[in-house]
């Protein structure tokens, strides 16, 4: 009885480490395709990493130190080429220095001007270091900083979990930050939106506008619209009430088909008036880019319908 409870206390025990080991596996793999991404889209160059010299890749469990080294050293030379990547074992190991007459003895991190001085020592007729790499095993996954030698400044940093969730929220909480300064600094943001209002009176129309003011609460722009008229041009504005972000304003729009018969000099008007205003309310919901539609023209037409918002359709464009 006594050894089924010791066995089962040591399997509790050996679950969360083993866990821990499959974590770091799953990191490192995720990490690979992370720099593989950075390495392709620029952000990382390997002319400007390598040669790299590696300070620290240290497991955090038993179970990681059998293979772990050599995983981040296939990660790092995959992600920036073989060849340029130097272990620097020395790095987290106690040093002792004689210099001047004097012996002293270290332990802990190492810092960047003892990491080019092993670097010195141990490379040979090679090339400096051009960076320092630290990455270890964290408690969630893995932990990566990559170091200019010359300079100390942290080219690359990121905390990598097997499902990306550390990754997903840094970028989020870095573009909320990102939009909060802007809307702060009033700068313009250009968005598009597409309305669709089908009973009872039908208007489709497609507007380019600029987001702007001091909290970005107006929208100014431009739009091209079918039915109501049956084919317009003309102007908008809208502004974002605090009450469910509901955007109202309205459209001014010339009937295209009207001011080219006046324009060549005909009397009367061809199906639509020659100007329309119409008042537009959208009512997105929830944080989804869909909204409810509320549309009112100053040709008797008044629809119900779906609005799509805030999207770009021309990525080529800011």
């Amino acid at each position: 009885m006594l050894l089924s409870v010791a066995f089962a206390v040591l399997l509790a025990l050996s679950k969360p480490a083993l866990a821990g080991a499959e974590t770091a596996r799953d990191s490192l793999d995720r990490l690979e395709e992370v720099l593989e991404l950075r390495v392709e889209d620029g952000r990382l160059k390997s002319e400007d990493v390598m040669p790299a010299i590696l300070v620290s890749a240290a497991p955090r469990t038993l179970e990681s130190q059998a293979w772990y080294t050599t995983r981040v050293i296939e990660v790092l030379e995959k992600a920036f080429g073989a060849g340029g990547l130097r272990v620097c074992e020395a790095c987290m190991a106690p040093r002792a220095i004689v210099d001047s007459g004097q012996m002293v003895y270290q332990v802990g991190p190492v810092g960047m001007d003892e990491v080019a001085r092993l670097d010195d020592l141990n490379r040979g007729g090679s090339e400096p270091a051009k960076t320092a790499i630290w990455l270890d095993e964290s408690a969630g996954g893995v932990s990566i900083r990559i170091v200019d030698m010359r300079t100390s400044r942290v080219i690359f940093a990121q905390n990598v979990d097997p499902t990306l969730v550390e990754v997903k929220n840094t970028h989020r909480l870095y573009t909320l930050t990102e939009e909060q300064e802007r809307r702060a600094r009033g700068l313009g943001l250009t968005q598009a939106f597409i309305d669709v209002a089908i009973y009872p009176g039908q208007h489709i129309s497609l507007d380019w506008t600029d987001q702007w003011g001091k909290y970005n609460k107006q929208f100014s722009g431009m739009t091209l619209t079918i039915l109501d008229p049956v084919l317009g041009i003309g102007a908008v504005h809208y502004y974002c009430l605090p009450i469910l972000h509901a955007l109202v304003g309205g459209q001014v729009v010339l009937s295209i088909p009207t001011g080219l018969v006046q324009g060549l000099g005909q009397q009367g008007q061809v199906l639509d008036p020659l100007l329309t205003g119409t008042a537009v309310v959208r009512v997105p919901f929830g944080r989804s880019n869909f909204g409810g539609l509320l549309t009112a023209s100053t040709n008797g037409e008044i629809g119900f319908g779906i609005s799509l918002m805030n999207i770009s359709l021309l990525p080529v464009l800011p």
